[in-house]
């Protein structure tokens, strides 16, 4: 693609296609902020699947059901994926070399899994024929296609998750299969039959055949996602109401469900929980992206992605450093890996702790990323009461032990659900929110308690990275913790709600009861910076 003036017209589609210098630039207020930083990676030579963008102009107005928006949706989805077909040589709704799309938001400022995402639009009982003759792996396409008709019905038609859970559970049962990885391809044409009858069953809930149809539905689906409650509620928690809606980015698929050479991950280019300089990777073999960030699989880190993809390692690795070197900041970054080749999907500058916020504003100042002064600005708005590492007061035995998602210590009250975290909170009493997994879908939770903590789930997942820029202590894939039905099990412990329960984020320990805290300030940090702001002076 040429380089030329992007417009900056309220409904016009930006592309972003191929690859190199010559890709041009694009304003996160027109194009949200994910897909401008898509067009960066590509800037930069990193391997980027090709896509396009419709702006955020088109949100309210698609909201608020205006027939030029409407039309105008249209017509860039139709040109959009005129040119992905250029450029990936597939055809949308081909029956030999399909080309299947993501359907994406991407609001100014990062909100992290607040807004809908619709994977593998294009499938249908002709398209995923055509992905297995194109590939040649009958498993990977009917995961894909078992992915989309559930993804679809939950997103699009606001399908409730039980009855496809139901259906794998039952599939999962009948093969003697201990997860969805074990299933081989007959299984998941089965598992995709027996959702698609679900699907069905439900309003709205079956995908239409066409895939421009469904293009269509999921392009409206992520826009609508905007006004959804934990949207809502996101932006008034971070004060980000100025923001008036998100962009839709459409990206051909990267398929990490492809076998053991493929997964997708997401990596910090430094701790975001202590700002501690290395790469800091969750990973799934043989997944899609939304596996990870839901939460509800528990993933493997840095040293394992290292010894199972050694090459795939080392271009991440490269990669994170060229990020942060580029963009001045701590990078959070998603990828896939499709058949031994990497690919980026997103990057932003990664949500931290108080204490992280601390010591990488100190340490970029040293490697000479960025300047005094702008150090000062990015830690003027830390409590420094907040920053500083806090610990439990003695010795005692834990109970059992997680995966430390959010550093600090946090002693409070049991809470099952997001409203007994609130009504806690109200009281003035701390409360330590306890759950099989967390999503977004609990921010108001998140928010209201001291700790979080989940049998299941990695530290990347959406809502570990949003307890960590709220500054909660939170661990994940606790072997010992069993939900069940209104109350828990810490191995042979029951728990009851209100019980006390206390959390280390750094150590990853449970502890039973209640622990006194201390908080010991980073005064070598504090230091440096007040030596900045004398210079300023």
């Amino acid at each position: 693609m040429s380089r030329k003036t992007v417009s900056e017209t309220r409904h016009a589609p930006l592309f972003i296609i191929g690859q190199g210098p010559e890709v041009p630039a694009l304003d996160p207020e027109v194009a949200g902020s994910k897909a401008a930083m898509l067009a960066q990676m590509a800037r930069l030579g990193l391997r980027v699947p090709p896509a396009f963008v419709l702006p955020t102009g088109l949100c309210g107005p698609l909201n608020q059901a205006d027939a030029k928006a409407e039309q105008a949706l249209a017509d860039g989805l139709r040109e959009g994926v005129r040119r992905l077909e250029a450029a990936s040589g597939r055809r949308f709704g081909d029956s030999r070399r399909p080309l299947l799309v993501s359907v994406r938001s991407g609001a100014a400022r990062s909100m992290p899994g607040m807004l809908s995402t619709v994977l593998d639009v294009g499938l249908n009982a002709e398209t995923v024929r055509g992905l297995i003759r194109l590939t040649g792996d009958p498993r990977m396409a009917f995961d894909s296609y078992r992915r989309f008709i559930q993804g679809y019905a939950e997103i699009v038609a606001d399908a409730p998750a039980a009855p496809f859970e139901a259906d794998l559970a039952e599939m999962l049962r009948s093969e003697q299969a201990g997860g969805e990885t074990e299933l081989d391809p007959e299984a998941l044409e089965r598992l995709a039959r027996a959702m698609q009858a679900s699907a069905a069953a439900l309003p709205g809930g079956a995908a239409p055949f066409d895939p421009m149809d469904q293009l269509l539905a999921a392009a409206r689906a992520v826009y609508r996602s905007w006004s959804s409650p934990k949207a809502v509620e996101y932006r008034r928690l971070n004060r980000l109401e100025d923001l008036t809606g998100t962009a839709v980015t459409v990206q051909a698929m990267a398929f990490g469900n492809s076998g053991g050479d493929s997964g997708a991950g997401v990596a910090f280019s430094r701790s975001p929980a202590t700002g501690e300089k290395g790469l800091y990777v969750d990973y799934l073999s043989d997944a899609q992206g939304e596996d990870v960030v839901s939460g509800r699989r528990t993933p493997g880190d840095a040293d394992s992605l290292a010894r199972r993809l050694p090459a795939v390692f080392r271009d991440l690795s490269a990669g994170a450093q060229r990020l942060e070197h580029e963009l001045k900041d701590v990078q959070d970054i998603e990828f896939t890996v499709e058949g031994g080749q990497l690919f980026f999907l997103q990057t932003r500058s990664a949500k931290r702790t108080p204490r992280a916020v601390l010591r990488t504003a100190v340490d970029l100042v040293r490697e000479g990323l960025i300047a005094p002064a702008e150090g000062l600005r990015r830690v003027a708005d830390v409590d420094l009461d907040r920053a500083g590492v806090v610990r439990f007061v003695g010795e005692a035995e834990p109970a059992a032990s997680a995966i430390p998602a959010s550093s600090g210590v946090a002693a409070g009250r049991i809470a099952f659900d997001a409203e007994a975290a609130a009504r806690a909170a109200a009281r003035g009493e701390p409360a330590i929110l306890v759950r099989r997994d967390i999503s977004t879908e609990d921010i108001a939770g998140l928010a209201a308690a001291a700790g979080v903590l989940t049998a299941v789930g990695g530290r990347t997942a959406h809502a570990a990275v949003v307890a960590r820029q709220l500054g909660k202590a939170c661990l994940v894939g606790c072997r010992d913790l069993v939900i069940d039905g209104d109350g828990a099990r810490l191995g042979e412990v029951a728990l009851r709600a209100g019980d006390w329960l206390s959390l280390d984020g750094e150590t990853g320990e449970v502890f039973l009861g209640r622990r006194e805290i201390a908080i010991q300030r980073p005064e070598a940090e504090i230091a440096e910076i007040e030596s900045w702001r004398a210079a300023a002076r």
